[in-house]
């Protein structure tokens, strides 16, 4: 397969001009993307989360759609709802903002269980039924929840099986002072990033999905060395429950789209060790005692202690 991992690095150099500080973000935010998986950003209001979605957004040239939650938000405010018109004397389908390839739920948590769980069939099997009708999603499909950290006032913490279905989960953080100067001397440069020229188009993006996803090797040895993390995490002392098959699936998608973003065809053990720290630990459950701990460093002690296939 031809390696276009050329295009990638150009995409994140030209979004980086309107993202200041925020590039090890946005290369995360395209690994899940082109994992074919979703993404949870969990930060403080103000970081810059919706400018990274736009811009991924304008960048692969699809089309964005914002869903902003609220406690009152309905899961008809999603997926859309028929309404009767009197011209046809029929019932018409009004598609809602989920029918977009890349779409931002901004504030996640801050929707009632109902609502959050109108998002699990489209993020698993790209569709939405209403009213006892299937309608398919445009492919591709990505979605960029956004929630505030659970300690904020008026959230509802998101169920496991809902954090399960999201490929990656990262936080964006504050900006360095030399980027954050540029932030105050400049403005805002999300109205810019409305107006900048796609580098890509769908049919390239669901090439190059399809290129990562069937095409790049994954030998034996390598799937021994993910199988070993697996059943670490399922017998750690530290967790009440290990990796599910979905998230084992997580952790090999990803790796194979860190490998082609390092243009190479086949994946290396630091795939799986570079990625590990955003695809595990909020798919897995941590005893009581280890809550409050930093659960990336507990992750990335537990895959020091496996030995790396030579």
């Amino acid at each position: 397969m031809e390696i276009r991992s050329d295009r990638i690095d150009y995409i994140i150099e030209s979004l980086s001009k309107y993202l200041q500080g925020k590039t090890r973000a946005l290369k995360l935010s395209l690994a899940a993307f082109f994992s074919k998986g979703h993404l949870l950003i969990e930060d403080l209001p103000g970081l810059g989360k919706t400018t990274l979605a736009i811009g991924i957004a304008k960048a692969l040239g699809l089309s964005f759609g914002r869903i902003q939650c609220t406690s009152d938000l309905l899961p008809t405010d999603i997926t859309g709802l028929s309404i009767y018109s009197k011209t046809t004397g029929e019932f018409e389908f009004h598609p809602g903002p989920i029918f977009n390839n890349i779409v931002l739920v901004d504030e996640i948590n801050r929707a009632t269980p109902k609502t959050q769980s109108a998002l699990l069939e489209a993020m698993e099997e790209e569709q939405v039924t209403i009213e006892g009708r299937t309608y398919k999603l445009p492919k591709p499909f990505f979605v960029i929840a956004t929630q505030n950290p659970v300690e904020h006032f008026g959230t509802f913490p998101l169920p496991e099986s809902q954090l399960d279905r999201f490929i990656m989960k990262i936080s964006i953080g504050y900006p360095s002072s030399d980027s954050e100067r540029e932030i105050l001397r400049g403005g805002s440069k999300r109205e810019e990033l409305y107006s900048i020229e796609p580098i890509m188009n769908r049919d390239e993006v669901l090439q190059i999905q399809g290129d990562i996803r069937g095409n790049t090797y994954i030998s034996d040895r390598i799937l021994d060395y993910a199988l070993k993390i697996i059943e670490a995490t399922r017998s750690s002392k530290h967790l009440n429950a290990g990796l599910s098959t979905r998230g084992a699936l997580a952790l090999t998608y990803t790796a194979k789209t860190n490998a082609y973003f390092h243009g190479r065809d086949f994946v290396i053990p630091e795939d799986i060790k570079e990625l590990a720290e955003y695809t595990i630990p909020h798919r897995v459950m941590f005893k009581e005692e280890y809550k409050n701990l930093n659960k990336k460093e507990i992750i990335r002690a537990l895959i020091e202690d496996i030995p790396v296939p030579a």
